[in-house]
């Protein structure tokens, strides 16, 4: 069981240029993304949230079931479901104004368990930015970590959302000795600071930075670096393309049995390049149609 670990939200999507043109609702998130990726992929999972009671809510917990998901972990509030409107630019690229206040996932409390069987825990976004949830999630991190759960996290860094950089620069190192994988894009790696070195100096076993349609890169701990281009495709948009390198890495190191630092180390030139062009398949499936919607397995079978 891979478990992912933050919010469900509503992506407010354009269908057409101008500050006035028509919202679509999407759901999405990038936990919620993640997971929904790693049920099409074949991996099971669980979704570990707090999620509204409202229609939002409803229609998010239904992807997630349709998906093969577990939601046994997932708390339920009033409160309304957390909007994000997107504007997409003319690469595809996608930029995010949030609607936060007093909505469902923010309320999150740290469970006393994991589901049974938990493999892997993953976290990011919106959820580790704000509070009081952020503290839930990170009390939760550490305390996976420190069971042997093997910790992914993926920063998906939200500027707008973030009052404090510098406290939040100094969080976020406070969570590396508790990471076994750091994945993030480039545009977040030079917003946080720091170098994959850096990074892994702190704790985790490997950092992979994602770098759009020029590919991937691993850094391991033990001194590796293995990179892979882009996949070409015709770019629709970019919604959930990272959260699907996300679930790719985890899925793609469930079947390979390396969930852990040693298997991590152990994975070599070969594995890592495999590992990562799998990946980079993923999200160009992601790429090339609206919204955020991931591959299943077939699509990506060679």
């Amino acid at each position: 069981m891979i478990v992912v670990a933050g919010e469900a939200l509503i992506d407010l999507v354009p269908q057409g240029t101008g500050a006035l043109a028509a919202l679509q609702p999407a759901l999405g998130g990038g936990p919620f993304n993640t997971a929904v990726a790693l049920g099409r992929l074949g991996s099971p999972a669980a979704f570990c949230s707090r999620v509204s009671s409202d229609a939002f809510g409803e229609a998010l917990l239904d992807r997630l079931r349709e998906t093969g998901v577990e939601v046994s972990s997932v708390q339920r509030g009033s409160e309304p479901t957390t909007l994000a409107v997107a504007t997409v630019g003319t690469d595809g690229s996608a930029a995010y104004s949030f609607y936060v206040d007093g909505t469902a996932d923010r309320l999150f409390a740290a469970p006393s368990a994991l589901p049974s069987g938990t493999r892997a825990i993953s976290f990011g976004t919106c959820s580790l930015v704000l509070e009081p949830g952020a503290s839930a999630y990170e009390e939760l991190m550490h305390r996976a970590a420190a069971q042997g759960v093997f910790t992914a996290l993926d920063p998906n860094i939200r500027a707008g959302l973030i009052p404090d950089s510098d406290a939040y620069r100094a969080r976020f190192k406070s969570w590396l000795p508790s990471v076994s994988l750091l994945k993030l894009s480039e545009e977040d790696a030079a917003w946080l600071g720091g170098t994959p070195r850096e990074w892994l100096a702190a704790g985790p076993a490997a950092v992979v930075i994602t770098r759009g349609g020029d590919g991937l890169t691993a850094f391991t701990a033990e001194g590796g670096e293995y990179a892979v281009p882009g996949e070409h495709v015709e770019v629709v948009d970019t919604i959930g393309a990272g959260d699907t390198v996300n679930a790719a890495l985890l899925h793609g190191l469930a079947v390979r049995d390396a969930l852990s630092a040693r298997a991590l180390a152990e994975l070599g030139p070969g594995g890592w390049t495999e590992l990562l062009g799998f990946a980079a398949r993923a999200a160009a499936v992601t790429c090339s149609r609206a919204g955020a919607e991931p591959p299943y397995a077939h699509e990506l079978a060679e």
